[in-house]
């Protein structure tokens, strides 16, 4: 996420961030900073991993002055235009710089599900790759870039270079193992972490140990509450495909047999291109027929199939906020309500990011301090 003033302007502190807090890394510029929450399976503990690196790094930046974090996905005020190098003497940040300039310079949340099994693994991801715009629908929050909108509900996914340009529905193991040695020969993969697709098998030693699917679509969810719930939709999405395989894409789609996978990336392209720009509204085309149905309503549909699943393991009540999403829309779409009855997005970002330090405080005090960690 972004560290700046309360008034809303982003200020390059990172440098100073990881070299006096434990459990914080530095991306490219230094803007923007990144913590990791453990491997929880408590939800209850989750929420309070999430709360307390917040609050420590705002202590922490009180202490260098008055210092806050920024919520959205994009530089929403401004500086666009000029790169911040957190390690000047990096060659692959260099190379970062000099491929995609700022349209990198973005906050997001990347969701982790551990999956050991790495055959599992590849199924898991093709599911959640064509249903990877709707995670980005729920959590959309850049709709404005150097002070004005964009025309984006998530700008961030509409700049954000992925790459390589085209990733397939990965069949097995071995395809992925194989495909990331091409484009690592190729040179369209700099390194192993060089993948930057909605969706990515992740691991100790990519591509050969894996241990996990990582969602990467997300824009930033600043409310742990809203987060928690699009973590559990993930969570019961797939422990649903664990128990009905036959959700795999590539075995259940009624899309035209001949050339199937790459009917489905273009599908779930288009519908990823969609979604940045209207979120919730977008009308998209559903991976199993190709109807058209809206972001909303897919979700809702897929709430309510996997409800039983959340409910069964324990962490529906993390679930259902995502109901308030839904009916009260995403960030970016409460911004831009805001917007059309008259304010502009440096008051909007104020009043956020005054709100968003509130509700840290309040999860802190109601419910961590009364947690064993």
């Amino acid at each position: 996420m972004y560290t700046g003033t309360p008034q809303g302007n982003i200020v390059a502190l990172s440098d100073k961030i990881v070299a006096a807090l434990d459990g914080f890394v530095r991306e490219p510029d230094s803007r923007n900073v990144e913590y990791t929450t453990a491997p929880l399976c408590c939800y209850d503990r989750l929420l309070c991993a999430l709360v307390r690196p917040r609050r420590q790094l705002r202590q922490y930046l009180k202490s260098l002055g008055n210092y806050t974090l920024i919520p959205g996905s994009t530089l929403s005020l401004g500086q666009s235009d000029r790169f911040y190098r957190s390690d000047p003497h990096n060659p692959y940040h260099n190379y970062i710089e000099q491929t995609y300039g700022t349209n990198v310079v973005t906050a997001s949340v990347h969701l982790n599900v551990g999956i050991s099994d790495p055959e599992l693994l590849m199924r898991a991801c093709r599911l959640i790759r064509v249903e990877a715009p709707l995670y980005l629908a729920l959590s959309a929050s850049s709709p404005f870039l150097d002070g004005q909108p964009t025309g984006y509900h998530s700008t961030r996914w509409q700049v954000f270079p992925q790459t390589p340009s085209h990733v397939p529905l990965f069949e097995s193991h071995s395809h992925f193992i194989n495909w990331t040695q091409e484009q690592l020969k190729r040179g369209t993969m700099r390194n192993v972490r060089h993948l930057w697709s909605s969706v990515r098998p992740n691991g100790n030693r990519r591509p050969y140990d894996l241990n996990r699917l990582e969602l990467r679509i997300c824009d930033l969810v600043s409310d742990p509450i809203a987060l928690l719930s699009v973590m559990a939709l993930l969570e019961a999405r797939l422990t649903q495909l664990l128990e009905e395989p036959a959700l795999d894409p590539l075995e259940t789609s009624k899309l035209p047999a001949s050339g199937l996978s790459d009917d489905l990336i273009a599908l779930t392209d288009a519908n990823e291109a969609a979604v940045a720009k209207s979120s919730l509204n977008a009308q998209l085309r559903h991976w199993q027929d190709g109807r058209k149905i809206s972001a909303r309503d897919w979700i809702e549909e897929i709430y309510q199939e996997v409800w039983p699943v959340a409910k069964k393991q324990g962490f529906s009540c993390f679930l259902s906020p995502l109901k308030k999403i839904l009916r009260e829309g995403n960030k970016a779409q409460q911004w831009l309500q805001l917007q059309a009855i008259g304010l502009d997005s440096h008051q909007i970002l104020i009043q956020e990011i005054q709100a968003m330090a509130e509700q840290e405080q309040e999860l802190e005090d109601k419910l961590c301090q009364l947690m064993v960690v």
